[in-house]
């Protein structure tokens, strides 16, 4: 087959769009297919793009095979609610009016999101290819933002409703990453057997247990401590104030528990600021590393934290940073309620559950881990088991090549 994938995040970006379209797309070609992935520009969570990309409206790469046409995006950094919107949208008409040209006939296009003005595009390129549309969702939208108060005009959240659904019914299939976005979808008149779900997984070979690197520790000024990472996007979802406040209830009875927050985001210098305001001693902030890098911070440290807002919407939510984690064998403190909290903690048996946006009880996990190192041992090999037999990358890139399949083979 000749796949036409849509994602407005690719390599060299950072975030689970990028890593899922890249490593399904890569996989793909390995089986012989052949892949094109149209995207923007790469400036995600920054706004800036590098060097080598500017004064390009069109650029045409090759990434493992896999053929990769960048259109325009009007970058802008991870915040500011109506400048990401100009963002998406400015992706979507540049993917419709200037990706078509150099795709060459396709079999099948699909297109992920978190946000839908992606999924547009996929639509409307479908339908000047003729060839069937998968609408891939990774987060239901508008609900996330609705949720998180950035969206509270009720006539464009009708309007955006309209269009969500619309785009469902729409496309040949609705591929979810989550089980508990089913019966959401049913709700909305999906049927159920419109609806695949094909969950994140991870890259064994990359990301796997290995020995924690004394000289990054030492240059980190981290010797000696009890490392607890966060690694990922610092928005406004990850409740990462709430991380602040645990640090400071933990400071003076456990000086050797160290905090370590590293990415980028819109709350990143208000966490700063905020670091600075409660005398942090014991945390670190490092700027975004390479995704090749990320194993050897997650070696170092002793406890990963995964966090998200109490809200209803991330019951439903399953943080792909969970899979890495577990591949490299190390125990999970997850703070996200609902689907990820039963496949960490119950079916895994790679994490402890705190509830979310609780500093105090957050505070008394970590210090229980701390104390108990076979715990922690335990957690490690149970997660690495796990997703060795549920979450490789490669198996789960063939469940969805018969999904392409099966649409590509009945006529539509």
């Amino acid at each position: 087959m000749h796949i036409l994938f849509i994602s407005q995040y690719f390599p060299p970006e950072m975030g689970a769009p990028s890593a899922r379209t890249y490593e399904l797309s890569r996989a793909w070609v390995r089986e012989g297919h052949q892949v094109t992935v149209i995207t923007g520009f790469p400036h995600h969570p920054t706004g800036i793009i590098p060097p080598e990309y500017k004064q390009h409206i069109f650029k045409i790469e090759h990434k493992d095979g896999i053929k990769v046409i960048r259109t325009y995006v009007f970058p802008t950094a991870n915040k500011g609610f109506f400048k990401r919107i100009l963002s998406y949208f400015s992706f979507m008409v540049s993917a419709v009016l200037l990706g078509p040209w150099k795709t060459g006939k396709v079999d099948v296009v699909i297109a992920t999101s978190p946000q839908f003005f992606v999924a547009i595009a996929g639509y409307l390129l479908s339908h000047l290819k003729r060839r069937p549309f998968i609408f891939e969702v990774r987060d239901l939208w508008p609900e996330s933002i609705v949720q998180l108060g950035q969206l509270k005009n009720r006539l464009i959240i009708r309007i955006l409703e309209f269009i969500e659904v619309f785009l469902y019914r729409q496309a040949r299939r609705v591929v979810v990453v989550a089980d508990s976005s089913v019966p959401i979808l049913k709700e909305k008149g999906i049927p159920e057997g419109k609806i695949a779900t094909i969950k994140n997984g991870v890259d064994l070979q990359l990301f796997r247990p290995r020995t924690v690197p004394g000289d990054l520790k030492a240059h980190l000024n981290l010797t000696g401590k009890f490392v607890v990472s966060y690694i990922g996007t610092m928005g406004l979802s990850h409740a990462l104030d709430k991380v602040l406040e645990s640090a400071k209830l933990i400071e003076s009875d456990y000086p050797e528990i160290h905090f370590l927050l590293i990415g980028e985001g819109a709350e990143k210098q208000h966490l700063i600021a905020r670091q600075r305001e409660l005398g942090l001693s014991n945390v670190s902030f490092l700027d975004q590393i390479p995704k090749e890098k990320l194993p050897e911070y997650y070696a170092l440290s002793d406890l990963v934290l995964v966090t998200l807002r109490k809200l209803p919407l991330f019951q439903c939510v399953i943080p792909s940073k969970i899979f890495e984690i577990m591949a490299m064998a190390r125990p999970i403190l997850i703070s996200v309620d609902g689907e990820a909290k039963r496949l960490v903690v119950e079916e895994a048996r790679a994490g402890i559950f705190v509830e979310p946006e609780n500093a105090e009880q957050m505070r008394d996990l970590i210090a229980h881990l701390y104390q108990h190192p076979e715990i922690r041992e335990e957690m490690g090999v149970n997660g690495r088991k796990f997703v060795e037999k549920h979450f490789d990358r490669n198996k789960l890139a063939q469940k969805y090549l018969q999904v392409l399949e099966e649409i590509v083979a009945v006529p539509g």
